[in-house]
């Protein structure tokens, strides 16, 4: 994984995550009820507190010292102990299911667009639509381009969309993805009040 990515705004976190699959991951994974740029600063957290993001290392931690790590202000989200423990049992699952090899989940056997969301979708804290997010950014901007992984995005594979982070390449972008969010929350409770 070499390219530039401007998910966070810091250099720092930014390389970490272009060059760490598994930093990128678990982004993605801490991606929910907080900014996203936050939620993408997660992983430089770990790594400033532990060193670096070995996903054995990770996963074999005792919880407690591990949410302890995640907890210690400022936090690596919001409710550090319970997306401390999705971050443990994510990495649980790479090393049991991916031989700890988080890039694995796109890579091995050269699979496609489908396959990968299949794979993505069956991470601990993964659900369809942040495993079509991520899809996306791979596709995007990380150079990672299965076949027919647009259509497995679904609409957050459309060209030119600014629906999500895999959309973000630095702040006017970021802004238009925020504005398209607050839309989409004033549609959906409008047609809820209606």
């Amino acid at each position: 994984m070499a390219t530039t990515l401007h998910l966070v705004g810091d250099p720092d976190a930014d390389a970490l995550l272009a060059s760490d699959p598994l930093a990128l991951l678990i982004g993605m994974l801490l991606d929910q009820q907080v900014p996203m740029e936050s939620a993408f600063a997660g992983p430089k957290k770990l790594v400033d507190r532990i060193g670096s993001l070995d996903v054995r290392a990770i996963a074999e931690m005792p919880e407690d010292d591990f949410l302890a790590i995640c907890s210690t202000p400022p936090a690596v989200h919001r409710f550090p102990g319970s997306m401390g423990k999705r971050i443990q049992s994510m990495c649980s699952y790479i090393v049991d299911e991916w031989d700890g090899r988080a890039d694995a989940i796109w890579t091995d056997g050269d699979p496609d667009g489908r396959e990968v969301l299949k794979r993505l979708k069956a991470l601990p804290g993964y659900g369809d639509q942040k495993a079509r997010i991520f899809l996306a950014l791979l596709g995007k901007q990380m150079g990672v381009e299965p076949a027919g992984w647009r259509d497995a995005a679904g609409s957050y594979g459309d060209d030119g969309s600014r629906r999500s982070i895999a959309d973000v390449v630095d702040a006017t972008s970021l802004g238009e993805v925020r504005e398209f969010k607050k839309a989409a929350k004033r549609a959906a409770k409008e047609s809820a009040g209606s």
